[in-house]
């Protein structure tokens, strides 16, 4: 009897550790999260108090963009987000326009694709619903910093020079599925090669700190920012990210702007 518990236990764990190592569905593939260790970070603006410097703490990071597939299940389970339903303050009238209807994503979209033609009220709620947040500009610029196998490469030449030419790039009719453009030192994909992304404080240079906690955030999501006070005048790439962003209102949907998520370490 005893022999045939140990047999049985010993085939148990085998069992469990061939689970726990498997490798991961699609769906759960897009929705695994990477560790972005934090530390110093010096943001293209100075900020108001005159300093330069900002502390990102660590958070996780979603390892892909987020898919047609992932959006479309939020609308199927929040229906006021659907394209025949949102309210035009939420989301301009090309929201989710590539999709064939309010959910059928259709023959020319592809599912493990980053979503876009979202807007930054639905990448928001999208957020919440799924237990987590938009980053910061700073948490997504100091993410972005990193090289293939360094955390900050900003002041590499070669570095800028890729990114340069991939916003000079045009996309096609087409997106690439995610993952397509590589990972970065912190195991995150696609921050630059991809799509453009929102942010939660996407258009406040001027704006400092964790401004996630500004009480005023929200509420001037409509308002750009800027500011001539730039910390580094040769990072191009940096100045055309801020100036995007700022360009942008919080309803806009454009074909190349989608989001990722992040998640407070606790």
């Amino acid at each position: 009897m005893n022999s045939l518990r140990i047999k049985y236990l010993a085939l148990l764990l085998i069992v469990t550790a061939g689970c726990c190592f498997s490798l991961p569905s699609e769906k759960n593939k897009s929705s695994k999260m990477a560790y972005i260790a934090g530390g110093e970070f010096t943001p293209l603006y100075k900020l108001n108090n005159g300093g330069s410097n900002v502390i990102v703490k660590p958070f996780y990071m979603d390892v892909y963009p987020v898919t047609n597939n992932q959006f479309l299940e939020f609308v199927k389970k929040n229906p006021q987000w659907r394209r025949s339903r949102v309210k035009q303050i939420f989301a301009d009238h090309f929201y989710l326009k590539d999709w064939q209807n309010d959910t059928t994503l259709g023959i020319k979209v592809d599912g493990n694709s980053p979503v876009t033609f979202v807007s930054w009220f639905a990448a928001n709620a999208y957020a919440k619903w799924a237990g987590k947040r938009l980053p910061t500009v700073n948490e997504w610029e100091f993410a972005a910093a990193a090289g293939k196998n360094k955390p900050y490469a900003a002041d590499d030449a070669e570095f800028n020079k890729k990114i340069i030419e991939w916003y000079a790039k045009s996309n096609g009719n087409k997106l690439a599925e995610v993952g397509s453009a590589g990972s970065n030192y912190w195991g995150v994909y696609d921050m630059l090669g991809l799509v453009w992304e929102w942010t939660y404080d996407f258009n406040s240079a001027l704006l400092t700190g964790d401004s996630r906690n500004d009480s005023g955030t929200e509420s001037n999501t409509f308002c750009g920012g800027g500011s001539a006070n730039a910390t580094d005048v040769k990072n191009y790439a940096a100045f055309m990210r801020y100036g995007f962003r700022s360009s942008l209102k919080a309803n806009y949907t454009i074909q190349n702007l989608g989001f990722r998520c992040v998640k407070d370490i606790r």
